[in-house]
């Protein structure tokens, strides 16, 4: 017999310190903000000479809004949806564009992929504590990382050693028994200063609302920089993540949360599963280095490597459907998971000048191997009263567990020319991928095959006009593997995606402020699709996606900074096996938009205080693939108000409250299904107190 296996399931310190406000004498003493945008080109080019779209999200910001995920660190970023699964902290869902497939392995560290493994519970995160800026590129980026969503990638930059001497202490406190604390060190240890060293670490915890379920996490980096000679660098790096509890992850029915059920409502804080069989442990372990040698002031080579070694176990009694009009049925979950990964990335990049064209020239091989062994256990336990539950219930059955081992290699070669022609910039890109997937039964030894070859290439065009002003137009393509399998056992083809962009950036001279406009269209082609009649799956799905983005980041006055974005996007599914075809998706917001602004007070009375306000608002969700029910429209509230002690003479100390929800509403955030719907986080409050030295 087999269960229902719940699609999420299968993916399954807030800050003190300086304001986000640079003080200045007047406006014009402004520097300007030179924002880059390395992980679209994987060179440093600057955000308005790059002709695509992408969001950065420094770690100033993020500790200011008090986020603790890379999900809610980009919850003011248009174009990334970060509520699909409501209050759950346990993976970092980023789908971009309306692309929900793979919103949680679609993050990059350092350059490199971190080696989740998509369809298994072994998703990966890194704490926000240990980067230092985020970069979502948005759209196809298969060119220079080889299999990504058409959505796009969320680049993750981590801190790396000084050689100037520093340090930082954090304490955090707040509801639902949150605490924590962090540490970040670094400096040089010689007196030449040609090796330097950062130790970072964090350990924190909480309850949540959806009671016995807890959090917890330690995490630790060390890592060591040294100039080898004037010429050579390297840095070699670990990054150690153990998550003990992982938090709540699971939906319940459409009727009963978003609407009434034989006339009631479950409460948003109700635990559906047994607490004896609730368990959440994922470590990860990292380490790597990063190699590079300048061979003339012209000529650069890099090699850019990490091994992964990661361990998930998971037990879970998740809820499937009404029984009656009281009690819920109730399933069982388990996984068993080890997974080993290696990714290495070896780059050359030339800068030359050929009449009047100035070339930046990157040529890379790289190459990704991931294996997986895998564990799953399934069963069925008693129904339990959603409006009067009694705990401590036994299964009732157990089934055969399935053991697996999945595996991945994948091999890439491209080659990208920047060119830049007076005002004219040009990038031309082209990449070829020879990707190996085995699925083997271990049990009956039946395997599943995919050895495919695929090109992704990026033609795009922008004009800098001199006073700022940015157009530009692109077209990408990407590719992604299915994991589905046809009617000979072997996975189906991967599926392809292509993004025409058009778009306007903007950056006055002089100053600190920026604004993007973008227009795009997306096709995936060759998703997996299955006919009810059949057992098996074809590549014959294809999704659109269309719209458009709007972002602004203005330095009002010296003391005033806004950021704002609104994004519309329109998710079609143009060709299924069902009746769904020409519907739109679900799980996605048609419209999202939101503000974010904070001011600080440099002078007289509150000199040292800073106030900060955000508003979230979503709107226009579909809860199923049949268009059938919606979700209501819902806005969020988020507060900060920081203060530098240095006022009252503790100097580098300063103190920060959060509260994010701050209205406490009550609302689902998304569902993936009529039966997977997911309540969005209550009101939550921090204070943080921070010691910079």
């Amino acid at each position: 017999m087999s269960t229902p296996r719940p699609l999420a399931l299968a993916v399954s310190l807030a800050a003190a310190g300086s304001p986000l406000i640079v003080q200045a004498q007047d406006p014009e003493a402004l520097s300007p903000l030179t924002v880059t945008a390395e992980a679209v080109t994987k060179t440093e080019t600057p955000f308005n000479e790059t002709p695509q779209s992408v969001s950065v999200i420094e770690n100033e910001e993020w500790d200011a809004r008090g986020a603790d995920t890379v999900q809610r660190a980009a919850d003011y970023t248009p174009g990334v949806y970060t509520n699909q699964v409501g209050a759950s902290n346990r993976y970092d869902y980023l789908a971009l564009r309306g692309f929900t497939e793979g919103s949680v392995s679609n993050t990059f560290l350092d350059g490199l992929k971190v080696m989740s493994d998509g369809g298994s519970f072994s998703s990966l995160v890194v704490d926000p504590w240990f980067l230092e800026r985020i970069e979502v590129v948005k759209g196809p980026a298969s060119v220079l990382y080889g299999r990504a969503s058409p959505g796009g990638l969320v680049a993750q930059t981590s801190k790396r050693p000084e050689f100037e001497r520093s340090g930082e202490l954090r304490l955090k406190a707040g509801n639902n028994a949150q605490r924590g604390a962090a540490f970040d060190l670094t400096g040089p240890i010689d007196e030449q200063r040609r090796a330097a060293f950062r130790l970072t670490g964090l350990a924190r915890a909480a309850d949540t609302q959806f009671d016995p379920v807890e959090e917890e996490r330690y995490a630790l980096a060390p890592q060591l920089s040294w100039d080898v000679t004037d010429a050579t660098s390297l840095t070699l790096h670990a990054y150690l993540h153990k998550d003990p509890e992982g938090g709540y992850h699971s939906g319940l029915p459409f009727e009963g949360t978003v609407v009434d059920h034989a006339g009631r409502r479950v409460s948003h804080t109700f635990f559906e599963g047994e607490e004896d069989f609730e368990k959440f442990e994922r470590e990860q372990r990292m380490v790597g280095y990063e190699l590079e040698h300048r061979f003339t002031d012209a000529l650069t080579g890099r090699q850019k490597l990490r091994f992964t070694d990661a361990d998930v176990e998971l037990e879970q009694v998740y809820a499937f459907g009404w029984a009656n009009d009281t009690e819920l049925n109730r399933f069982f979950s388990s996984a068993d998971e080890s997974l080993q990964a290696l990714a290495v990335d070896n780059q050359l990049e030339a800068r030359l000048a050929t009449g009047g064209v100035d070339h930046t020239l990157l040529a890379g091989v790289d190459y990704q191997q991931r294996d997986n062994d895998v564990t799953w256990g399934s069963g069925m336990f008693p129904t339990i009263d959603a409006f009067d539950p009694q705990y401590g219930a036994e299964p009732t059955a157990m089934f055969a567990d399935v053991r697996r081992k999945r595996e991945l290699d994948q091999t890439g070669v491209y080659l990208q020319d920047q060119l830049a022609v007076g005002n004219w910039r040009l990038n031309l890109g082209g990449r070829h991928d020879w990707v190996d997937i085995s699925n083997t039964d271990l049990d009956s030894d039946i395997e599943s095959e995919l050895d495919d070859t695929q090109f992704s290439g990026r033609a795009g065009v922008l004009y800098l006009f001199d006073n700022g002003l940015a157009p530009y137009a692109s077209y990408t393509t990407s590719f992604s593997p299915n994991a589905a399998v046809d009617q000979n056992g072997d996975l189906i083809e991967p599926s392809q995606g292509e993004q025409v962009e058009t778009g306007l950036k903007f950056q006055p001279a002089g100053t600190q402020d920026r604004y993007s406009l973008s227009l795009f269209h997306i096709t995936q082609e060759n998703l997996a699709t299955k006919r009810a009649s059949e057992s098996f799956f074809r590549a014959t799905g294809e999704i659109e996606s269309r719209g458009v983005e709007l972002e602004a980041h203005r330095q009002v006055t010296d003391n005033l900074r806004l950021q704002a974005g609104y994004s519309y996007t329109d998710v079609t599914l143009e060709k299924t096996d069902d009746a769904n075809q020409g519907n739109t998706d679900n799980w996605v917001p048609r419209h999202q938009a939101s503000v974010w602004g904070q001011y600080a007070f440099q002078q007289g009375g509150l000199t040292g205080l800073d106030a900060g306000l955000g508003v979230r608002y979503y709107a226009d969700i579909h809860a199923d693939e049949a268009n059938t029910e919606k979700l209501p429209d819902y806005t969020l509230v988020d507060a900060t108000l920081g203060y530098d002690l240095a006022e009252v003479g503790l100097e580098g100390v300063s103190a920060r409250l959060n509260v994010n929800n701050l209205l406490d509403e009550e609302y689902v955030a998304g569902c993936s299904s009529i039966d997977f719907c997911y309540f969005g986080a209550e009101r939550s409050v921090t204070a943080t107190v921070s010691y910079a030295f």
